[in-house]
């Protein structure tokens, strides 16, 4: 038997993939060069879309509630660095001489998208019990 995904996981496998993707792409750009999210705090995100894939392939009946606090603290890891990382720019050195790379605006992104899949998955009616005649 096939099971059936909640609406909110199909979010969460795209939100899944924009971190993995994100945390590996530039989240920097200087005059001096690139910074990767890989060597700082890209591999937290991408290991946060690791477990939120993890929660988009779960069969979605009992395990919701896993998949809503999976969902949740993917989401707060993946805002949470790339906003971290540009107020600690700005602290360092104002508004010039970098740019924000599409790593990090991909993993905010993801991050956003897990949230808003943990919403929806709470917003969902609880399942009704199987009768067994």
């Amino acid at each position: 038997m096939r099971s059936r995904r909640a609406p909110g996981q199909g979010r969460l496998l795209l939100a899944a993939g924009m971190m993995a993707l994100g945390g590996f792409l530039p989240w920097l750009y200087t005059h001096v060069g690139t910074l990767s999210g890989a060597i700082g705090g890209g591999l937290w995100v991408f290991y946060a879309g690791l477990l939120a894939l993890a929660g988009g392939l779960l069969p979605a009946g009992r395990w919701r509630t896993v998949i809503v606090a999976q969902s949740l603290l993917c989401g707060v890891v993946a805002v949470g660095l790339p906003v971290w990382q540009v107020v600690r720019m700005l602290s360092w050195v104002g508004f010039q001489g970098w740019m924000p790379g599409p790593g990090l605006v991909l993993s905010a992104f993801g991050g956003v998208l897990c949230l808003l899949a943990a919403r929806q998955l709470l917003a969902l009616a609880p399942a009704e019990p199987v009768a067994t005649d």
